[in-house]
């Protein structure tokens, strides 16, 4: 639990050195350093670390912490990631200093898995845009506020596994805590407390020597969040420039912000997902995908309208961009900060500031604009972004979705989908194969796995048809049937009743693409 107890303000202040008002450090050790000189301990630190998977990280920071402070343990770490094996927040792992994670995603590291299900690492699983929303709140002295997102699921509910006992068993040590639900207009909010830090580290393509910075592409993400939640923020930069170089309309965020500038000394910058597509590729080129899973791909292609603000999520949704019907421009939006979101990069061209939300390199198109992840999730739950598309394990009669957790096999965290399916009015479609590999329903009464959300699918594209949520009934409605299939075969492959379309069922892939 963080609490705001004490006004950031007192903790900021000017750190001149003979009246230049510079806040450069030597090096990051010595920025390092002069934090914990101020808050006055070396051990037990809540530590705020931008950057979205590997992009926008600090890299010298990290490294110093574990090479040169091995003193500095019993880390919390609020970081929307936690590294890869053996990089960025990794290392940290790797040395032990950290010893509770508050996160979102933790993809394919690894050592936290192990970590985590061996009882050393106590984690906190917190859906994308709240820990964005907790750091901003941090950072603006707004002690809580409340949310639509998660509101259903274990994460409202309370007893999720933070940390299990370390003697094998299997068994949690600490489970998480029921949150406050509190009904507005009929929908209910979840209240979040917000997250204030003792130390932030953070990452930004140039400052000045103020501590004004300016960051790069999709390199933004979770950093301004960040900066603003600690009680000492150090900048690790790839440019220091001079006072006065750089014009107040171009600094994404106010030196008020930042105590400590260092220029990288580590700046690999590497890549998660390398994505590239050939050199001599047409920008309009067609993905070639068929069977069923192309006829999911053209048939969720159709729920694009003119002019429409969307997110798609990896693999299926990502591909129905390629099949936009004649006429239809539309705005994709990712939840790492970026609207107007364009094609692969093209062999040799990629680069480490533009990524996706799955971590893959990507390029802008013409009038694209970045932002921060609260600023990001901000459209999302106001409903700015009309339409998401993702993928779903599991999907109830009543529109309930499951597709972020398999419990004692799957841990990677709900990612920003808790938030994106929580939004109240923005249209909820979930694309995927009508049943498992082993052949066990995936479409039932009640999802067995956790919820990403409660009641918020409106509409479900598989392989065999499409069935539209009637949340008044709680019951599912075939509306559009694939070739060649019955309904008797519709309903084998379906673990509850559904209602069906009056008169003929239009078929799903009635038209040439």
């Amino acid at each position: 639990m963080y609490a705001l107890r004490q006004c950031l303000g007192a903790q900021r202040r000017f750190l001149s050195s003979g009246g230049s008002m510079s806040k450069v450090a030597s090096s990051p050790a010595a920025a390092l350093e002069e934090s914990l000189a101020v808050i006055g301990r070396r051990s037990g630190l809540t530590m705020c670390v931008g950057g979205f998977g590997l992009c926008g990280i600090p890299e010298s920071l990290i490294s110093s912490i574990a090479t040169e402070f091995p003193d500095v343990d019993d880390i919390t770490a609020v970081s929307n990631n936690a590294g890869v094996d053996g990089f960025g927040l990794g290392v940290l792992l790797d040395t032990k200093q950290v010893s509770r994670m508050v996160s979102s995603y933790v993809g394919e590291n690894k050592t936290f898995e192990k970590m985590y299900l061996g009882g050393e690492l106590a984690v906190e699983l917190t859906p994308q845009g709240t820990l964005a929303e907790r750091l901003r709140a941090g950072g603006a002295g707004i002690p809580a506020f409340f949310t639509p997102t998660a509101a259903g699921t274990v994460i409202a509910e309370g007893g999720f596994p933070i940390k299990y006992k370390s003697d094998g068993s299997n068994e949690v040590e600490i489970a998480s805590e029921p949150r406050e639900v509190r009904s507005f207009n009929g929908i209910d909010y979840v209240m979040e407390e917000a997250i204030v830090g003792d130390i932030s580290l953070v990452k930004a393509w140039k400052a000045d020597t103020r501590g004004n910075l300016v960051f790069r592409g999709t390199a933004r993400n979770f950093n301004p969040d960040a900066a603003r939640a600690g009680k000492f923020c150090i900048a690790e930069v790839e440019e220091i420039v001079e006072a006065g170089e750089l014009h107040p309309d171009e600094i994404h965020l106010p030196g008020i912000f930042v105590n400590k500038v260092v220029k990288a000394t580590h700046n690999e910058k590497r890549i998660e997902q390398l994505t590239e597509i050939p050199a001599d590729a047409s920008a309009s080129a067609k993905p070639a995908i068929s069977g069923g899973r192309g006829r999911i791909v053209r048939r969720a292609a159709k729920e694009f309208k003119d002019g429409m603000y969307v997110n798609l999520g990896i693999g299926i949704p990502t591909m129905a961009s390629n099949y936009l019907p004649e006429g239809v421009k539309i705005e994709l939006q990712s939840e790492n900060g970026l609207m107007g979101m364009g094609p692969f990069p093209k062999q040799g061209e990629a680069d480490p500031d533009w990524i996706n939300a799955g971590k893959q390199t990507v390029t802008p198109v013409l009038g694209a604009s970045t932002f921060s992840s609260s600023d990001s999730f901000g459209m999302i739950r106001s409903c700015k972004v009309g339409l998401t598309i993702l993928g779903g394990m599991e999907v109830s009669s009543s529109g309930d979705l499951a597709n972020w957790i398999i419990p004692g096999k799957m841990v990677k965290g709900m990612g920003g989908a808790m938030d994106l399916v929580g939004a109240p009015g923005a249209k909820v479609v979930v694309t995927m194969e009508h049943v498992a590999k082993n052949g066990s329903h995936k479409i039932l009464d009640a999802c067995n796995l956790p919820l990403t959300g409660k009641g918020v699918v409106d509409l479900v594209i598989t392989d065999m048809c499409v069935f539209e949520v009637d949340k008044e009934s709680s019951r599912l409605k075939l509306i559009e049937i694939a070739k060649g299939l019955t309904v008797d075969d519709i309903k084998s492959n379906t673990g509850c009743s559904f209602d069906v379309v009056e008169g003929e069922i239009p078929l799903m892939d009635d038209e040439e693409w």
